[in-house]
């Protein structure tokens, strides 16, 4: 009796431990480069644009000490599950896939997809069979990856790139007929929204299904880091609520991509 108590004693004690980590002295955030006007690397060497100036307004208002981290998409995940950094703050949409690895903040912004080509293009993407053969871009692992996979890899060539910028040349340079991007990624990389622009949007914006698009770009951390994740979670609140989101929305674009949190979140 008194080794099965012991035992009991023993086990209470580390149930605190292993459930929660402790929040860091820095806390690494990832973020993949570039992604203008959400990242880029200005002429001095330094990391600027939206999500940059937003996590450290984040970082102020949770109080904690942050550190950038570099890294490529395709191993964004696979790298926070190796402790290489401490969260991710990259316009990570939140899916369902995700949340069976990741634990998500609330969202910070919600923005759609969209289908860019050449002004002069007659494509048509409600019509799939006329799709034959055509080809299109999107960065590998994305949302936009799966879509188009799901929806129209029977039909179109898909060409995977490690980046959006890599798709986006390409389609510039007549290499591949489509491209399929996030709506902020496209305005800031294509002239579209003008008639005698060189490229236009073709079809509407998606934002469904959730099952793939999920309910808006957020923070992710290891699932056994809620503590770390509540801390940002008030943090995106409070930038909510006292101004700071709108002003550096406005400061960035000319759309609303704003998600403010509800009560229940």
């Amino acid at each position: 009796m008194k080794r099965l108590l012991t035992a009991t004693l023993i086990t209470a004690m580390m149930l605190p431990t292993v459930a929660l980590a402790r929040i860091p002295d820095t806390v690494r955030l990832a973020i993949d480069v570039p992604y203008k006007p959400f990242v880029e690397r200005a002429p001095d060497g330094q990391l600027k644009g939206f999500e940059i100036d937003l996590g450290n307004a984040l970082c102020e208002h949770a109080e904690l000490n942050c550190k950038w981290v570099e890294q490529s998409w395709d191993g964004i995940i696979p790298g926070l599950l190796a402790r290489k950094y401490d969260a991710i703050l990259s316009s990570m949409a939140i899916t369902p896939e995700r949340e069976r690895q990741v634990l998500f903040s609330i969202p910070y912004y919600n923005t759609p997809s969209v289908w860019i080509a050449p002004r002069d293009s007659d494509i048509d993407i409600s019509d799939k069979a006329s799709l034959k053969g055509l080809s299109v871009g999107v960065q590998r692992g994305s949302i936009r990856d799966v879509y188009v996979t799901q929806e129209y890899g029977d039909v179109l060539d898909i060409r995977r790139y490690s980046s959006s910028e890599d798709v986006d040349n390409d389609l510039k340079t007549g290499r591949i007929d489509l491209a399929f991007e996030d709506f902020p990624l496209a305005i800031a990389n294509f002239d579209f929204r003008g008639d005698d622009a060189p490229f236009k949007q073709v079809g509407p914006s998606i934002k469904t299904p959730t099952s793939i698009f999920g309910r808006g770009a957020a923070m992710a951390f290891r699932p056994r880091d809620k503590d770390l994740a509540a801390k940002f979670n008030q943090a995106i609140r409070d930038v909510y609520a006292d101004g700071t989101f709108d002003k550096l929305m406005h400061q960035y674009f000319d759309y609303d991509l704003s998600t403010p949190p509800q009560a229940k979140q």
